[in-house]
């Protein structure tokens, strides 16, 4: 398909149709374990013509990762450098519980290319990625050097958020097992939990 040429509204509904498949299978088998065959088998459509619209497995993946940043940059993005710093590092936090309850397969495609070493987003990573993080790390420093918070390595704040809060998307599985049914929705008490060990940890010491 010629990308320079407007798609149709039939052309639109397909690649949508492809994508969201795509994101189905390589969210449940990662990218090694997913074939086309199955992309084609779970969009409804034949193989040749998903191949109308992607050349490749790696062309279909590198779609959904790419729109896929600027959606995982945005909390970040939305840390205000002029809010009142706990509450804005909380409301970080549970941004991303939110994304990990509306958004786990975008999770798990996300930390699967993370753990084959990023060969198709290494590059925003080492860009866009870092750059975010360095700026709002200097945010952080700033709030820390004027004693609004407590003494943290910014980065490493900002790792274990993405862990703690990614961990309900990435190991959902584990998570429900281990909960059981008696706890159906882990997200409501993950929330408190995350809130009161963040704001025990951010609160600065009294002068």
């Amino acid at each position: 398909m010629n990308p320079k040429r407007p798609k149709t509204r039939i052309q639109q509904k397909n690649t949508s149709t492809i994508l969201e498949a795509a994101l189905e299978v390589f969210s449940k088998y990662g990218y090694r374990g997913s074939t086309l065959d199955q992309i084609a088998k779970t969009s409804g459509l034949s193989k040749p013509n998903l191949l109308y619209y992607f050349p490749s497995k790696e062309a279909i993946h590198t779609t959904l990762l790419e729109g896929l940043l600027d959606t995982w940059l945005d909390p970040l993005h939305k840390l205000d450098a002029s809010g009142d710093p706990r509450e804005e590092i909380i409301a970080y936090v549970n941004r991303k519980l939110q994304m990990s309850r509306d958004f786990p397969r975008e999770s798990r495609l996300f930390a699967n290319e993370i753990l084959q070493g990023a060969p198709r987003i290494g590059g925003a990573i080492e860009g866009e990625l870092k750059d975010l993080v360095d700026e709002k790390s200097l945010v952080i420093e700033r709030w820390i050097d004027e004693g609004k918070i407590a003494k943290v390595d910014p980065r490493h704040l900002l790792f274990s958020i993405w862990s703690l809060t990614q961990h309900y998307a990435d190991f959902d599985v584990q998570v429900r097992m281990i909960l059981g049914d008696e706890h159906p929705d882990p997200f409501p008490d993950a929330e408190e939990f995350l809130d009161t060990m963040f704001t025990r940890l951010l609160r600065a010491d009294p002068k």
